[in-house]
């Protein structure tokens, strides 16, 4: 069996937000038992990560980081053209993920206690971020 949807996120800025109920009700309504939910998002300036749903100040923390390796106006970055804070949101995009594959059990996304899916949205301003949420089984 397979089944897909599509989910849109608006987004306030670079943060991540928390989009596990939504894909946990996409793969409800497709109601395959046992199978994988493949998540993709079709954009090259944000990201979809799983994570720690518990703290925040784990997110927050990997913010702090990301600043470290892909700062916004890095003079050397020659890509810029939407602004100081364009190809930073590409590199950290490649250094996370566009992609999720999750299993599927008992008609829901088999997560552990402590995980949680994100859209990372890696731009200064807001968005209306798509992600097609592929479930199979």
């Amino acid at each position: 069996m397979f089944y897909r949807d599509y989910l849109t996120v608006s987004t306030q800025g670079r943060g991540t937000y928390d989009i596990t109920q939504a894909v946990q009700s996409i793969v409800k309504n497709a109601g395959i038992e046992t199978g994988i939910c493949h998540l993709f998002i079709q954009h090259t300036s944000a990201s979809v990560i799983l994570c720690e749903n518990a703290d925040p100040a784990v997110r927050t923390d990997l913010e702090t980081f990301m600043v470290r390796i892909a700062p916004d106006g890095d003079p050397s970055f020659l890509h810029q053209d939407e602004g100081p804070d364009d190809m930073a949101a590409h590199i950290r995009t490649i250094l996370t993920a566009t992609d999720l594959q999750i299993p599927i059990s008992q008609c829901q996304c088999a997560l552990g206690v402590w995980q949680g899916v994100y859209l990372w949205e890696h731009r200064a301003q807001g968005h209306q971020r798509k992600c097609i949420v592929s479930v199979f089984g």
